[in-house]
Formats: structure tokens, sequence, C-alpha cells
């Protein structure tokens, strides 16, 4: 019933593994701090950590542009300042994408199951599908556009925020960081979900 803003700093460093010539291991952590103020006048603020989700990618080299992975999707609970699930869950995860000219299109999508936790809580049934679509100029700079669209099974919810912006890669000495700003619109929301945000992205890019 309150009109307040929620702030979310994702930490999210992606390292790959050579485990052989024709396979690899990338594993993907997202590491949320949540700053929450009150959404009701009685709720109080909330800062602290949400709960991690990190994915293990196993995927073949890339041929003709096209690169797949599949993998397990974990949810550990290390949420503080109840801004966790309190429930450990596990699911499958894939990604697919196409490179060409400059052009990028691909899909990320997982599902993730609870299947312990703080019995007090309710159970996590969730689908993330994250279609995407990107142009990237000789110049680094890039146009992209995605949907990070979950349906909450339990809830029967939709969340599906659609987000645009630009993204350019600038180097600081020997440090390239590609930086970008997005818009957010929610094409689909539960009751009185968000209806807009802004991301801010700096990529700390760090070749072999």
């Amino acid at each position: 019933p309150e009109d307040c803003p929620r702030y979310t700093l994702n930490i999210q460093p992606v390292i790959p593994f050579k485990l052989s010539p024709d396979l690899s291991l990338v594993v993907r952590t997202i590491i949320p701090i949540v700053d929450q103020e009150p959404t009701t006048p009685t709720s109080g603020d909330h800062f602290g950590l949400g709960d991690i989700t990190q994915t293990f990618f196993f995927s073949p080299p890339p041929r003709n542009g096209l690169t797949w992975a599949v993998g397990p999707a974990f949810l550990w609970p290390v949420g503080t300042d109840n801004l966790g699930s309190d429930k450990w869950g596990v699911g499958p995860s894939a990604l697919v994408l196409k490179q060409k000219s400059g052009t990028t299109v691909g899909m990320l999508a997982n599902h993730i199951w609870s299947y312990a936790g703080d019995s007090d809580r309710e159970d996590i049934s969730a689908t993330f599908l994250q279609p995407f679509v990107s142009y990237t100029w000789p110049s680094t700079t890039g146009v992209s556009l995605n949907l990070e669209a979950t349906y909450d099974w339990k809830g029967e919810d939709w969340t599906v925020p659609l987000n645009a912006g630009v993204s350019h890669i600038y180097t600081f000495g020997k440090q390239k960081v590609q930086m970008g700003i997005f818009g957010k619109v929610y094409l689909a929301a539960p009751d009185n979900g968000p209806d807009w945000g802004l991301r801010f992205v700096a990529t700390f890019l760090i070749p072999e």
C-alpha cells in the first residue's frame, strides 16, 4: 500500500573453467544487496543480503556463432533482515545464443523448486525466462532489449519487466569496463507490484 522504492545492487561474477578441449564450465553467481523502504506504514526499512542464485553451465565450444549450455541452478538461502526466502532450492537451467555480425540473440531459462528450509515459509516453484537481443557497433556502443519473465507457480503470478538500454566499453588504464543504462517497464506484476525501474550496469572485462 505504500509507494516506496527498492534498490538492489547485484554483484554477478561469471567465471569460466576449461574442463577439456570439448567442454567448459561457466559459474554464474548473483549476489543481491537490497535496500527496501517501508511497504506498509508499520513494516520499517530492510537492508541486507538477498538469497544467492548460482548456476553451473556446462558448454561445448561455440560453432558457427551458436553457443549453448545446460546445468543446475541453486538457490542459497543467505538472505538477511527478512529479505530472503529461507528456502533451499535447485533446478535445471539452459542457455542458447547466436552471434553474427554484431547481433546477439538468445534465451536464458531456469526453474527452481525448494526442497528444504523453514517450514513456515511458502515453498518455491518458479520459472524464469529471459529472451534477449542486442546489437554492438564496431565502436563498442551497443543497444539491447530483453524480458526477465518469472512465473510463480505457487502464487500463480507473472512478473515481466521489459528492459531496454544502451552500453559502451570504456578503457581505464588497462582495464576495460562496459557501462550501460537501462529503463525497465513492467508488462505484468503481482498486485501492488512495481511499475517501472532503472538499471545501471558496470561489467569489468578480464580476458584470459
